[in-house]
């Protein structure tokens, strides 16, 4: 006699459920405009300004509360899908250069996702009512987030901890965006249309938006304290990756001996940190993340210009008026080619 065989049923990643919330949590949510998130089935809340789901929403509170910044600390700032594992990887390695030399072959970065080696405050560090144990952290502090300056807790903000903005230009962002949430789906179903998340994001309702009071508040935190906040461009790292990694390095106050030069370090730390090399790592073709989301969900092409293939001549005009207008007289523009 046959066994008939069981089908276990998908769970969700720990993204998008909201089993960790506290009292506290859930009241507020009760109290803030919400709206239908680009996965239909669940809801984002506007918290100061910033659009979140649920168990997102509970790390912001949590770490606003509890975190103390250290002056040394360094943050990596993003909006969602805006080239932050390819920072993260650069970050880390730049960092612990002297503590885990890059031409050995159990490097960090080799056997672990970015995402685990540099960790999101709001996402992994206070999320579901944990209180972080920093004891095992060495000094830099090493930390990203998605939050908006407003959301910042005020040790953050208040402090001489350094901060490091990444911001890629808003149809390629989009797109990218779009394709994570689909991909870190189970119920396909589930799903807005991409025009449906397009008129989202054109109203500034995406994974926290407005996109462009995000990028906003950071580049003019950058023209007034440029020792503290260091405004990145994807793009232009993508053009220019050396200029760039050696800019970072000069702002972090870590910078490249004439000796590291010549021995190719800085290549090397921009070869492994590379699209090609990071996602054919094993770790990055077959792991997971402890939030259950797939390591390679992380890596999908990494290019400038994918959204040509996704939008019409109609979505291209319509972004392009609403940032005309968004970022009139801010003297900052973006590369989508």
């Amino acid at each position: 006699m046959s066994i008939p065989q069981t089908i276990s049923p998908q769970i969700p990643p720990k993204y998008l459920l909201s089993d960790g919330l506290t009292d506290e949590c859930k009241k507020l949510l009760t109290t803030l405009p919400k709206e239908r998130s680009w996965i239909a089935s669940h809801y984002v809340y506007n918290y100061q300004g910033l659009w979140l789901i649920e168990r997102h929403l509970g790390g912001v509170l949590a770490c606003q509360q509890q975190f103390q910044a250290q002056e040394s600390d360094i943050i990596l700032v993003t909006n969602p899908k805006s080239g932050t594992t390819w920072l993260k990887s650069l970050l880390f390695t730049l960092i612990n250069r002297k503590k885990y030399p890059i031409f050995e072959q159990d490097h960090p970065l080799l056997v672990k996702n970015s995402h685990d080696l540099v960790p999101f405050l709001e996402l992994n560090l206070y999320v579901d009512g944990q209180v972080p144990d920093f004891s095992s952290f060495t000094s830099p502090r090493l930390l990203a987030t998605h939050m908006s300056f407003a959301t910042l807790p005020k040790s953050i903000q208040d402090s001489k901890t350094k901060l490091v903005y990444l911001c890629r230009n808003p149809k390629d962002t989009f797109i990218s965006m779009w394709h994570f949430i689909n991909n870190i789906k189970v119920d396909h179903t589930d799903s807005k249309s991409i025009e449906e998340c397009f008129d989202d994001f054109c109203k500034g309702l995406s994974p926290c938006g407005p996109f462009w009071d995000h990028v906003l508040d950071y580049w003019k935190e950058s023209i007034e304290k440029p020792n503290k906040v260091l405004f990145l461009m994807y793009e232009e790292i993508k053009a220019k990756p050396k200029l760039h990694l050696k800019r970072l390095a000069e702002f972090l106050e870590c910078q490249f001996s004439i000796e590291e030069e010549k021995c190719g370090v800085v290549d090397e730390i921009l070869r492994m940190c590379s699209f090609d090399n990071l996602s054919n790592l094993e770790v990055n073709r077959n792991g997971k993340l402890s939030s259950g989301e797939e390591n390679k969900a992380y890596f999908r092409k990494g290019e400038v210009g994918d959204w040509k293939a996704y939008f019409t001549k109609e979505m291209s005009e319509k972004l392009d008026h609403i940032i005309k207008q968004k970022f009139q007289g801010s003297q900052l523009s973006f590369l989508y080619i």
